[in-house]
């Protein structure tokens, strides 16, 4: 007979003839669920034995018995009654997870509510399984309320052992929860997350979900950067994480010109936020430089970056350098004007002064990097010829004159 049954279910399948499986007979759980001299822990029981008999297609029963867990919430009596009532709803939102019924999602965020870690009694593995539900069944109209709440837990900054221990469950609810539902929305609190007071192993977390959010999050990066209110730190990471994600080199690109230019935009006078906006700036000019320029405000930061970097007390030569590499690799008249306005005012301070080896060393920067943008700028070839026969210019300087005219084709 077994055979019999094998060979008919092969053969309806060849045949195009669908097979549906048949829905478990929930009955007897269903009853004893619902039964009114039932408590909270015989309840619980009964879930338990759905639990391990590893049924499928049982949503709507998973659904039902939320909503009837709920309204008996408010009429808990003590603590026992109160855990037989958090394991049940944790089985209720795995199973409804599980199952992916999306039509519970309602009572999901309803349960995510009722056990939030705000109150003491929660503990919060209720609250994070009611989060992680969310995400598995695909409740994306539940992203801007997750979304707040995670925002929430990134603020609340606290001290307190037990009840950073409570908040972090429900944070982990939360990045799960929107790692899956994969809308915008869910990208600016998942990233504070990740450089926020949380343990290690919660911040890594929330770095690994920000590519699966969005692939190009480059409005949303730059609204960070921008944002006076948030410290250069912030800034920096927002940065580094646009150079990780997947988005196209155009927006990249985009979000460097940002970067760059809030790096001089930004005020402080702190050591250190001095120093993460200087690297910011510099990683930005490496991207330009590598990936194009995006709008023209690019040339005028990178102008910036050579002009506040030479005329310090201290030169602060590797950016000088980068902004030069910037400037000529972008290959156009706008930036060569510039490169020739460098030289020009070189040349003006060879013939009268101040002249040391500051500005020789950036003559020997400046130089191949205007010979290296194949532009044929007339002022350009004109300063480089009288660089090269001028008895102004030593024997090294006249050759790097010559090495960049031949490389205009002079």
């Amino acid at each position: 007979m077994k055979r019999i049954f094998t060979i008919t279910i092969i053969l309806l399948s060849l045949t195009g003839v669908t097979v549906f499986a048949q829905s478990p007979d929930m009955s007897y759980y269903i009853e004893e669920y619902n039964r009114p001299t039932g408590t909270s822990f015989t309840r619980l029981h009964v879930l338990e034995l759905v639990r391990d008999a590893n049924l499928t297609g049982i949503g709507e029963f998973y659904h039902n018995a939320l909503r009837a867990l709920l309204s008996r919430v408010p009429d808990i009596r003590n603590r026992d009654e109160w855990v037989a009532v958090e394991n049940s709803a944790r089985i209720l939102a795995q199973g409804l997870g599980a199952e992916q019924h999306i039509e519970a999602a309602p009572e999901l965020w309803t349960l995510a509510q009722t056990f939030d870690v705000i109150r003491d009694v929660n503990a919060g593995l209720v609250m994070q399984d009611a989060l992680i539900a969310l995400g598995q069944v695909g409740a994306t109209d539940f992203v801007p309320h997750i979304a707040l709440r995670l925002e929430n837990f990134n603020t609340d900054i606290t001290s307190d052992p037990e009840t950073r221990r409570r908040v972090q469950r429900g944070v982990v609810g939360a990045i799960n929860a929107l790692e899956a539902l994969r809308e915008p929305a869910g990208f600016r609190p998942v990233f504070f997350a990740s450089i926020g007071w949380y343990e290690v192993a919660i911040r890594a977390m929330a770095s690994v979900a920000l590519p699966n959010i969005m692939e190009d999050p480059g409005e949303i990066i730059s609204a960070i950067i921008r944002d006076p209110s948030n410290n250069p730190r912030t800034k920096y990471e927002a940065w580094r994480e646009m150079l990780r994600t997947n988005a196209p080199d155009s927006s990249k690109a985009s979000v460097a010109a940002v970067a760059l230019a809030t790096g001089w935009n930004h005020s402080t006078s702190v050591p250190d936020n001095q120093r993460l906006l200087r690297d910011m700036r510099v990683s930005a000019i490496d991207t330009i430089r590598t990936l194009g320029v995006a709008d023209s405000s690019v040339y005028v930061n990178l102008a910036r970056s050579y002009n506040n970097s030479f005329i310090t007390a201290s030169p602060d030569y590797d950016e000088i350098r980068r902004a030069l590499g910037a400037l000529s690799a972008a290959r156009s008249e706008e930036g060569t004007a510039h490169l020739v306005s460098f030289l020009r005012e070189l040349n003006l301070r060879r013939r009268s002064g101040p002249w040391t080896n500051r500005e020789r060393q950036v003559l020997q920067m400046l130089i191949p990097a205007l010979g290296a943008t194949g532009i044929q700028s007339a002022e350009a070839i004109q300063l480089l010829s009288t660089i090269q026969r001028s008895s102004d210019y030593t024997v090294a300087e006249q050759g790097w004159a010559r090495d960049a005219l031949r490389a205009l084709g002079q």
